[in-house]
């Protein structure tokens, strides 16, 4: 199965986007509720900090993104519009802020994602249990996903975050393994590879899922080989989705993926084994997650 990809060509900041990668604003009276309820608790969201295309409809809807550890990352990913820099201390409030404001949304399925947190001495990962166990006792029968940084490759972190029993274990590879220099300084591709291998390892009855964005110059074979290495590690659940430059800080598009080339590489992941695939321009990890928690992945 071998579809032929359009040449690469650079995207110029204020050339117009193609349709199929267009959102218009949503500004209905839910998504005022979830930005009025996000406010009152001092919640910070990758919705908004990472600039998602989605947050209107997702809002809209409801949902939403929970950003843990504050506004800050310690690292410089040269794709993402989250700010940079050394975080303050963390919030021990925050745990259960994010309860408060999940039962007020009605949320029956949470996704939890943070900054990188590299000064922490645990990465952070015990503030994500913390926030994990506390939205399992406080709401009845919710499901919380968690899409977590690198920890460092730690173990010990991992382990304690796959202690609070999270219902799907999340870690992005971003992109292909020659980018990564480019994309994301201070990340390695092998260590974000065993971090998936060793969630699985540690808790083999948690789902584990992973994503890469298309569009920063990335080969038809280097996707391949991405695709390879996530089902050689066990990964049960594949996101695919465009790379939107959030502003002109960040790196630049290389090239649109045409619609029909996400779904040649849904094909190829479906053939490759994995569990469930989610593959579209505006597909992004947390995006439509609650179709993911579905009990046939865990058994």
């Amino acid at each position: 199965m071998n579809t032929p990809l359009t040449a690469n060509r650079v995207i110029k900041p204020k050339e117009r986007l193609p349709e199929w990668v267009r959102r218009s604003v949503l500004n209905t009276e839910d998504n005022r509720q979830v930005r009025s309820i996000l406010k009152e608790q001092r919640l910070n969201t990758i919705c908004e900090s990472g600039r998602c295309p989605n947050k209107g409809e997702c809002w809209a809807a409801g949902t939403a993104t929970f950003m843990l550890m504050g506004e800050l990352c310690t690292r410089t990913c040269r794709f993402c519009a989250v700010n940079k820099g050394l975080p303050g201390p963390l919030d021990p409030e925050e745990p259960h802020r994010v309860v408060r404001a999940c039962a007020e949304m009605n949320l029956r399925h949470v996704v939890l994602t943070s900054v990188n947190r590299d000064d922490l001495p645990d990465q952070g990962a015990t503030h994500f249990a913390t926030t994990i166990l506390a939205l399992q006792q406080a709401i009845p029968n919710i499901t919380v996903e968690v899409l977590t940084p690198d920890f460092q490759g730690r173990i010990d972190c991992l382990e304690i975050v796959l202690a609070a029993q999270p219902a799907i274990f999340n870690h992005n590879l971003e992109t292909v393994p020659r980018l990564y220099k480019q994309v994301r300084p201070g990340s390695k591709y092998k260590r974000s590879l065993a971090v998936l291998a060793n969630a699985k390892r540690l808790a083999p009855g948690i789902p584990t899922k992973s994503g890469i964005m298309l569009g920063l110059s990335e080969q038809q074979e280097e996707i391949e080989e991405v695709l390879h290495d996530l089902r050689a590690h066990n990964c049960d659940i594949l996101t695919l989705g465009q790379y939107l430059r959030p502003s002109l800080d960040q790196l630049p598009v290389d090239r649109y993926i045409p619609l029909d080339e996400f779904e040649h590489w849904a094909q190829v992941a479906k053939h490759l084994g994995f569990a469930r695939v989610h593959s579209g321009p505006l597909v992004r990890s947390s995006y439509h997650a609650a179709e993911f928690a579905d009990p046939v992945l865990t058994q």
